[in-house]
């Protein structure tokens, strides 16, 4: 009995002495700062995130930058820090447009600038519509708006491959449906060369971008109260005054940062041509990311690509500037 008591007491003691240790230690932790845990813990958390965008974005564009300065060819890749300074030169060879280089940069921003135009203007016009028409409850309206976010789904290279393999001239289906079943052609078209390419590439770029408008049209259609809808069609109002009246104004700041998206993502567009026409696209196709693309890679002058690159970003830049600067005057201007 006296063995068991006297082992009980020095269990007891120890347990003390570790149960103080323990806590010792843990109070000689470091502690984090009340001030930087409440004020410096949203920037820890962004920390990461900007991390990635100075790997991914800020420093590439830095390097581009620094080698549109430079006469980088292929015999300086293993050591492009050596190649020869030659400050605006590059700029110099892509503006001169009464040079073959500069007459052929010249002629794919035009191309670019018709591509964008219509595949950005089609896309909005689509994805309003198809935004608008499933506004109203019916049965099987889920079912659309699902089947029409499948474009937008599908990864880029797998649909534009589809499409590559649907506009060939001898088995395509579009070449099928419209002279072999619809005889509105006289003989089966080139697609993907020649002066059709140009159409080809504004259809699948639509049909790829229209979704994400539908999207996001759709998304702001939900903010517009319905009673809007309902006193203008006790006033009478018809369906196309109503959308004049009340859903297009109601709209404009949703089309406004839409518009500029699809312009951007449109202009810079390399996926689909590249996947569509390969290294080389047609002459009536030859957006300007593929242009650069060929003059970085396919000629291995870097330094003039790299400058080319840089009149894009400026010109983007410029455009994204002047259109913020001209919507923001006409939202103060619809609000006063």
């Amino acid at each position: 009995m006296t063995a068991t008591v006297t082992t009980d007491s020095r269990t007891e003691k120890s347990d003390r002495v570790t149960s103080r240790g323990t806590g010792g230690a843990r109070r000689r932790l470091p502690r984090i700062p009340a001030r930087i845990r409440q004020g410096g813990l949203p920037y820890l958390l962004l920390l990461p995130a900007v991390l990635f965008e100075l790997l991914i974005h800020v420093i590439p564009m830095i390097i581009g930058i620094v080698m549109s300065f430079r006469q980088l060819t292929q015999f300086f890749i293993g050591n492009w820090g050596a190649a020869p300074w030659t400050g605006l030169d590059n700029y110099k060879i892509a503006v001169d447009f009464n040079a073959p280089i500069g007459e052929a940069l010249l002629h794919s921003f035009f191309v670019t600038c018709v591509f964008t135009f219509f595949a950005v203007g089609l896309a909005w016009l689509f994805g309003v519509t198809a935004a608008i028409m499933l506004q109203e409850n019916f049965r099987g309206r889920g079912f659309l708006r699902a089947i029409f976010l499948v474009p937008y789904a599908l990864p880029v290279y797998a649909a534009v491959i589809t499409w590559a393999f649907m506009f060939q001239r001898d088995n395509g289906l579009v070449n099928h449906v419209l002279h072999d079943q619809l005889g509105l052609t006289d003989q089966p078209s080139f697609w993907l060369i020649g002066d059709n390419s140009i159409y080809a590439l504004i259809v699948v770029s639509v049909w790829k971008g229209w979704p994400f408008a539908f999207l996001i049209v759709m998304a702001g259609l939900q903010n517009i109260p319905r009673e809007l809808y309902e006193a203008s069609a006790i006033d009478g109002a018809g369906i196309w005054q109503q959308i004049r009246k009340i859903t297009l104004p109601s709209l404009r700041p949703v089309n406004q940062v839409l518009v500029l998206v699809l312009f951007l993502w449109t202009f810079n567009d390399f996926n689909t041509p590249y996947v569509l026409f390969g290294k080389a696209a047609p002459e009536n196709a030859d957006l300007i990311s593929i242009h650069i693309y060929q003059s970085s890679f396919v000629t291995w002058n870097f330094g003039t690509g790299s400058a080319m690159s840089v009149l894009l970003l400026l010109f983007l830049l410029v455009v994204t500037a002047v259109y913020l600067l001209i919507t923001s005057r006409g939202r103060k201007g619809a609000d006063a």
